[in-house]
């Protein structure tokens, strides 16, 4: 999470806003400023655990419609595009991936080891596999569909490359180099990773592929700027479908974030997934066995 800071200097009560906002960008506090913007003086109230609580209920609520109300419509000779239920279901979790970028960029941001962060959800990852398969292939296995967290893993691996790639070229400058050239020079750099991301992910065939991967990438380049970075992150999951349109609705709880991490039961959202994948798959089994 991005936290946000106090200036070392108390302000002005009279400076203006452009005075305020040239003073934030002055003392080059992107993080104070990302956060808590010159004409805000209100106390946000969401930290991450309610962002993730958000992600849950919303995911959730998609899953529902995805793999078990859309099998019930098929059993019944129903078209679900035409059952009004499940496209609310689906819109609605439209949702939930935005806010998952959102976090686990955050995370990357705040991790003691992310070494550790991306074998947490390798881990996940692989056990989360068959009850995703079962959810929404009806197969014990599928290796032509791999579930969100392989997508959410192959991200987070290009922001890892990404950081330490800008730690690296930046030492640059201090050899002299001149700063337009290293900034050029990262960005090519950065492109070649994010195009391996996406590369990767559409040959495994990710839930969300590509499009997912390049999301996690534009937030993560983004991340000072949560709401700009969140917006842009959208637009890209137009590409994959135009029911994402609903996925802006992400704006409105990120926009509410504080920076604060919040209670958080732990491994509870892991876990979360392939439990509720699993249980999903039972209900619909009870449901079509009656």
């Amino acid at each position: 999470m991005i936290r946000s800071s106090k200036d070392s200097s108390p302000e002005k009560p009279n400076k203006t806003l452009s005075a305020k906002l040239f003073h934030n960008l002055c003392q080059v506090n992107l993080q104070r400023f990302a956060w808590h913007p010159p004409f805000s003086g209100e106390k946000l109230p969401f930290s991450a655990a309610v962002l993730k609580w958000i992600a849950v209920v919303t995911m959730l609520t998609d899953h529902i419609g995805a793999a078990v109300l859309l099998f019930v419509c098929r059993h019944n000779g129903i078209k679900a595009m035409n059952d009004p239920a499940y496209n609310i279901l689906r819109d609605i979790g439209r949702v939930a991936f935005p806010l998952y970028i959102f976090m686990l960029v955050e995370g990357f941001s705040h991790t003691k080891s992310a070494p550790k962060y991306l074998l947490r959800l390798s881990i996940f990852a692989l056990i989360s596999e068959v009850p995703f398969d079962l959810a929404f292939r009806d197969k014990y296995l599928d290796l032509g569909y791999q579930n969100v967290f392989f997508t959410l893993l192959i991200g987070l691996a290009c922001i890892f490359v990404m950081d330490r790639l800008e730690k690296t070229v930046m030492k640059l400058t201090e050899k002299g180099t001149k700063l337009t050239a290293v900034r050029l020079y990262l960005t090519f750099l950065n492109l070649g990773v994010i195009a391996a991301g996406s590369a990767l992910a559409w040959l495994l065939k990710t839930d969300y592929s590509a499009i997912g991967v390049l999301a996690i990438c534009v937030m993560y380049l983004w991340r000072f700027y949560p709401l700009a970075g969140s917006l842009f992150c959208c637009l890209i999951l137009f590409l994959s479908s135009l029911r994402e349109v609903y996925c802006l609705a992400a704006l409105i709880p990120i926009s509410l974030y504080n920076g604060k991490r919040g209670r958080q039961p732990r491994y509870f959202f892991y876990a979360f997934y392939p439990v509720h994948l699993l249980l999903l798959y039972l209900l619909r089994l009870l449901i079509l066995s009656r």
